[in-house]
C-alpha cells in the first residue's frame, strides 16, 4: 500500500547516517543506478567481473549507449564518489546497502528467467559481508525468488553479521534511465524492517522531497509490481496492433481509432501506438518469464492471456514481411532493401530481441540484399548479425533500392527529406509499420506510403509493382 503501514511500521526509527552503497552489476541498470546514486550525494562502488567494462567506466567511457550517461559519470568519478572495481568482496566491504543488478535472461529451451547470476551475487554479497549489511535487490525475478533469496543469504552471512534482504524493483527505460532513475514514478520496497525502511528512505530523500510516492509492500508483492506493468504495457501494445489488422481489412484508420481512445483517462494514449511491436530485453522475456511462473503456480488465465500477447506482437513482424514482399510483387529473391533502424527502440543501441533487426535478417535469408544504418547500434547489430551488411549513414544504405524499410523510429530517421531521399533509391515505396511518418508529405514526393492499419490511397497511375515504394515498420 501507498504511504499507509501499521502503527509499528511508522514509529519514527532513530536518525541514521548517510548509507555508502555498493552496485552489483555494471549493465544498464547497474552502471546507471550506481551514477544516479552518487548524483544523489552517496559514496558508490559498483562491481563487475567483467575487466574490459570496469576499465572503461573507470577511465570515464561507457560501453554501450545511454543518453546522460556519460556525463554522470565523468562528473562523478571526478567527485571521487564513484568508483569501479572487479572485486564485490572490496565493493561489499566499503558499503552499508548492496544493490543486486544482474541479468535475468531467458533461459536456454525454456520461458523461465534464468536466476544463477542473481544467486550467484546475492551469494557473493552475503559471504563478503563485514559489518551488518542491507541487500536490495533490483533485478527482475519471478515470485517467490526473493523469499529463497532471503534465506540464502541468511544462511551464508558471517557468523555475528547481521544481514536483511528486501526487494526493491527498477521500473527504467532504456533510453531514458538516467531520468527515471533521478525522477522515479514511484518506488516501491519489499519486506522491509523499519531500520531498512529508514535507510531506503535516506537514499531516496531528494526524489521523495519532490513528491515521488513510496509504496511499502511485502516480497511477493514487490516482486510482481515489476512483471506486472511490464505484461500490462505490453499488453497494451499488441491489442491496438490487433485492432490495427481489423483496420487494414475494413478500411479504418488505427491512428485515428488511438487517438480517440486515449481521450479516455480510463486508457491514456501512451504506448497506444500500432506499428511492428515491442521487443528489447525486457518486455519479451519478462512477460515469458511471467507467463511461465503462472504456469507452476496454476495461474492459468494469465498463460492465455500472455500466450495471445507473445502471439500478436511476433506477427507483426511478419506482417511486416509480408507487406514488403507483396510491394515488391510477391518475391524479395535479389531486390534491394534499405533499412532505417536496428535497435529495439530509439535512444538506445540495444539490440537483443530487435523487432527491426529480425525483419532485416529474415530478409536477408528469404535472398533479399538488404543494408542497414542505426544511429547508434551498429556496432552491436553487426556482432549480432554479421551476415548483414551495414551502412555508415542514410544514404548508402537507401541507394539504389527497390524498398525502404524504418524499422526504428528515431528522430533524425522520421525526419528525413522524402524529395532527397527519393533520388537516392530506385523505386518509392514506403509501409510506415511505426506510423510515424507524414504519409501527405511522403505522397507529395512521389512515394507510395503503406501503414500497418492505415488505407492506402489507391494511386493514379502505374502498377503497385512500378509505382514509388519506401516500407516503414
Amino acid at each position: 500500500m501507498t504511504e499507509k503501514k501499521s502503527p509499528s511500521r511508522s514509529a519514527a526509527p532513530d536518525a541514521v547516517p548517510a548509507p555508502r552503497v555498493s552496485v552489483i552489476g555494471s549493465g544498464y541498470l547497474g552502471a546507471t543506478h550506481a551514477s544516479a546514486m552518487a548524483e544523489l550525494g552517496f559514496e558508490v562502488v559498483a562491481a563487475d567481473p567483467d575487466t574490459a567494462k570496469i576499465a572503461a567506466f573507470s577511465e570515464g567511457r561507457i560501453p554501450f549507449y545511454e543518453p546522460g550517461l556519460e556525463a554522470l559519470v565523468a562528473k562523478h568519478l571526478a567527485s571521487g564518489r564513484l568508483r569501479f572495481t572487479t572485486d564485490t568482496a572490496e565493493a561489499v566491504a566499503a558499503s552499508d546497502i548492496h544493490f543486486v543488478c544482474v541479468g535475468t535472461p531467458q533461459q536456454l529451451a525454456s520461458h523461465a528467467a534464468n536466476l544463477d547470476y542473481v544467486e550467484a551475487a546475492m551469494a557473493e554479497v552475503a559471504r563478503s559481508l563485514t559489518h551488518d549489511g542491507l541487500i536490495v535487490g533490483k533485478s527482475t525475478v519471478p515470485v517467490g525468488t526473493a523469499e529463497r533469496m532471503r534465506e540464502l543469504v541468511t544462511a551464508l552471512a558471517p557468523d555475528g553479521v547481521a544481514v536483511e534482504l528486501i526487494w526493491n524493483p527498477e521500473f527504467l527505460r532504456e533510453g531514458k534511465a538516467v531520468h527515471d532513475t533521478l525522477t522515479p514514478d514511484r518506488i516501491v520496497l519489499g519486506g522491509a524492517s523499519p531500520r531498512a525502511e529508514a535507510l531506503m528512505r535516506a537514499l531516496y530523500a531528494q526524489p521523495l522531497s519532490t513528491g515521488t510516492p513510496i509504496v511499502t509492500t511485502d516480497l511477493a508483492t514487490a516482486e510482481l509490481v515489476k512483471v506486472s506493468a511490464n505484461a500490462f504495457l505490453a499488453t497494451k501494445i499488441s491489442f491496438i496492433n490487433a485492432i490495427s489488422e481489423i483496420c487494414t481489412i475494413a478500411g479504418a484508420d488505427v491512428r485515428t481509432i488511438a487517438d480517440a481512445l486515449g481521450h479516455d483517462a480510463r486508457i491514456g494514449r501512451r504506448f497506444l501506438d500500432a506499428g511492428l511491436g515491442f521487443g528489447g530485453g525486457c518486455l519479451p522475456k519478462d512477460i515469458r518469464a511471467l507467463m511461465h511462473r503462472a504456469g507452476e503456480l496454476g495461474a492459468g488465465r494469465v498463460v492465455g492471456l500472455l500466450q495471445q500477447v507473445d502471439e500478436i506482437n511476433m506477427g507483426q513482424r511478419q506482417r511486416v514481411i509480408d507487406l514488403t514482399r507483396e510491394a515488391l510483387g510477391g518475391s524479395v529473391l535479389n531486390q534491394r532493401i534499405g533499412v532505417l533502424g536496428a535497435a529495439f527502440k530509439p535512444d538506445t543501441d540495444d539490440v537483443r530481441d530487435s523487432p527491426a533487426l529480425n525483419v532485416a535478417a529474415a530478409l536477408h535469408l528469404r535472398g533479399a540484399q538488404v543494408a542497414v544504418y542505426d544511429p547508434a547500434a551498429g556496432e552491436t547489430s553487426r556482432r549480432t548479425f554479421p551476415t548483414l551488411a551495414f551502412a555508415p549513414d542514410v544514404e548508402t544504405a537507401v541507394r539504389g533500392a527497390d524498398a525502404v524499410l524504418l524499422l526504428t523510429e528515431w528522430p533524425e530517421l522520421v525526419a528525413v527529406d522524402p524529395a532527397a531521399l527519393g533520388s537516392q533509391v530506385r523505386h518509392r515505396i514506403i509501409v510506415d509499420g511505426r506510423n510515424v511518418l507524414d504519409g501527405d508529405r511522403w505522397r507529395a514526393a512521389g512515394w507510395r506510403v503503406i501503414g500497418l492499419g492505415i488505407a492506402e490511397p489507391e494511386p493514379a497511375h502505374a502498377s503497385p509493382r512500378t509505382a514509388p515504394l519506401f516500407v516503414v515498420a
